[in-house]
């Protein structure tokens, strides 16, 4: 496979809020590519495809846990922040892959899971073993198990309890997580100090971000519920202010699946910082539900909540990755509905969700896969691709856990997709083979040969939002419809005022969750009179009428993507 990459300079932008502009491409190492045939995905086989992602259109690379680990929760559980897992590679490769990104324009940013270790870390053995040595606050140890009895518990499909009781100390450890992911005790000055450290060793390495896996969970307190304590926004702050000081340019994420006015906290103020970027969790299984139920009111509503946030903060917009899709913000009856359209048996679904692929949950509908990523492209915050959704791969409802959709990437329709070259018994996961989502069938060598595949049109909307500002730094604004199904939304950008900045623009866009075709008025008096093109082909379309309102037909499940005023800036790729 050969890809004809775009020509960029050396070295990255300079842009201090590039992240608000980026595509965010999540990569699950052990399921990308096996360079050495081992049967494991490694940091090599990453370098060798950094080629295709950079013709994909991708900016930066989301990394999940590399580091030391048993393995017993997808890596999440560490146990050593400074490693990487041998069948991974070394550290040298993982310098040698942000280096060849960075020469590609391309940026890392990695998982750091900071409220917890595994309890095959050292610091929690020397903790068992050592109550009284240097390691032995380093976690939440109780006499009883009915310390925070009013903490919810977040797994609840295997934990019964957030305390485990040891059997060398003889205490019991909390664990908002896992029983085997004991909680950190950010009590503990040494344990702050020491996740400082890890942060300025991968930062020090050349790495562009961190994502802040579990944020909320640092700090417990009897009054609270456990979540997003003022000691943890605290300790955040303190984070941030010491990247910006020492390493200017680098991003830290928050994922925190809360409702948006909480997550929001997490931005902190402009006086006092907290993260560049949040996931916008609440949105996402709101555009599954619209796809379902043919009803925009939900989507219209979540999107018109208004929060105060940083001029520079940055949401994180998602369809789809490592986890199970969340149901834990929506209610008990919306919960109900999203299971007998999308999880019907109940080998899809985990926790308080659905452990399903993107084109497994819309029935592989080419419609509902375009709907879906237009949406994703051009609501407000930066879109985080799941490695293989490009393709419309399949997942594998028979694997345990959140293995159903984290098997090998899906590259040609040779022997093990052309993930590995072991023995197909050795690969740490099977390849797909159902009937429609077949790697044979379904793979990145034969889209590229069909110029009208969904991984081509995926890199085309990608590269058409490369030309419009107003997607990453553009403001939203949600428009009255006379079509329930049927969601609007302008996104406006000022310009900037630097001699080679960007023009201002405003962009209309508008989706129609129906299966039958609709006609929709649209109401926008600002724009009252203005012509309207189309953004990939430049066709110019009718204009709004002089009372500022415009009526559109649209197809089953279409969507249009309408720049207003002059049709200089329109008609495709950039």
């Amino acid at each position: 496979m050969s890809f004809t990459a775009p020509i960029q300079l050396p070295g990255l932008t300079l842009d201090p809020q590039w992240y608000r502009r980026s595509v965010f491409y999540e990569v699950f190492v052990r399921s990308f590519v096996d360079s050495n045939g081992d049967g494991a995905g490694d940091i090599q086989g990453v370098i060798s495809r950094l080629d295709y992602l950079q013709w994909l259109g991708v900016d930066v690379l989301w990394l999940p846990p590399f580091f030391s680990s048993p393995l017993r929760d997808g890596g999440y559980d560490v146990s050593d922040f400074r490693s990487i897992l041998p069948e991974f590679g070394t550290l040298d490769e993982f310098k040698d892959l942000v280096t060849k990104a960075h020469e590609r324009n391309m940026r890392i940013v990695i998982d750091l899971p900071v409220n917890h270790t595994s309890d095959a870390h050292e610091w929690f053995q020397q903790s068992r073993e050592d109550p009284d040595g240097p390691y032995g606050d380093y976690y939440v140890w109780h006499d009883t198990d009915d310390k925070y009895a009013h903490y919810r518990i977040i797994f609840v499909d295997t934990e019964e309890s957030n305390w485990a009781f040891d059997s060398v100390r003889r205490q019991f450890y909390f664990h908002r997580f896992f029983s085997h992911q004991p909680d950190l005790n950010y009590e503990n000055p040494a344990v702050r100090d020491a996740m400082f450290d890890v942060v300025r060793f991968w930062l020090d390495l050349g790495v562009d971000g961190f994502r802040l896996d579990a944020v909320p969970y640092l700090y417990e307190s009897e009054e609270g519920n456990g979540e997003g304590e003022p000691p943890t926004h605290e300790f955040v702050k303190k984070l941030r202010a010491m990247v910006d000081r020492d390493y200017p340019g680098r991003i830290m994420i928050a994922e925190a699946n809360q409702w948006p006015r909480e997550v929001a906290a997490f931005f902190g103020t402009d006086e006092e910082p907290e993260c560049h970027m949040a996931f916008d969790f609440p949105v996402m299984p709101r555009i599954f539900y619209a796809l379902r139920s043919q009803q925009a009111q939900e989507l219209v509503r979540v999107l018109s909540e208004t929060t105060d946030v940083p001029e520079s903060a940055g949401w994180g917009i998602f369809l789809r990755n490592h986890d199970e899709l969340t149901l834990e913000m929506v209610s008990e009856e919306y919960r109900q509905a999203m299971y007998g359209w999308y999880a019907y048996d109940p080998r899809m679904r985990a926790n308080i969700g659905i452990r399903r692929r993107l084109a497994p949950l819309l029935d592989n509908s080419r419609a509902e896969l375009e709907l879906a990523h237009a949406l994703l492209f051009s609501l407000a915050g930066s879109p985080f691709l799941y490695y293989g959704d490009e393709i419309g791969m399949g997942d594998n409802i028979w694997l345990p856990d959140r293995d159903s959709s984290r098997t090998p990437m899906q590259w040609t329709p040779d022997r093990n997709a052309g993930f590995s070259s072991a023995d197909p018994g050795k690969l740490h996961l099977p390849v797909v083979q159902s009937l429609v989502y077949n790697f044979t069938l379904v793979n990145v060598e034969s889209q590229l040969a069909q110029s009208r595949s969904l991984l081509h049109w995926v890199r085309n909307v990608i590269h058409v939002r490369k030309g419009h500002p107003a997607f990453g730094l553009g403001s939203i604004t949600v428009l009255e419809t006379n079509h329930e199904s049927v969601l609007a939304f302008v996104r406006s950008y000022a310009g900037s005022a630097t001699k080679f900045g960007d023009p201002a623009e405003d962009i209309l866009c508008v989706f129609s969750f129906s299966i039958n075709p609709v006609s929709a008025t649209i109401q926008a008096s600002e724009f009252a009179g203005s012509a309207l093109y189309d953004l990939f082909g430049g066709a110019e379309f009718p204009s709004f009428d002089e009372d500022g309102s415009l009526t559109l037909t649209l197809g089953t499940q279409s969507f249009y993507w309408l720049h207003v005023g002059t049709p200089s800036v329109v008609g495709g790729r950039p």
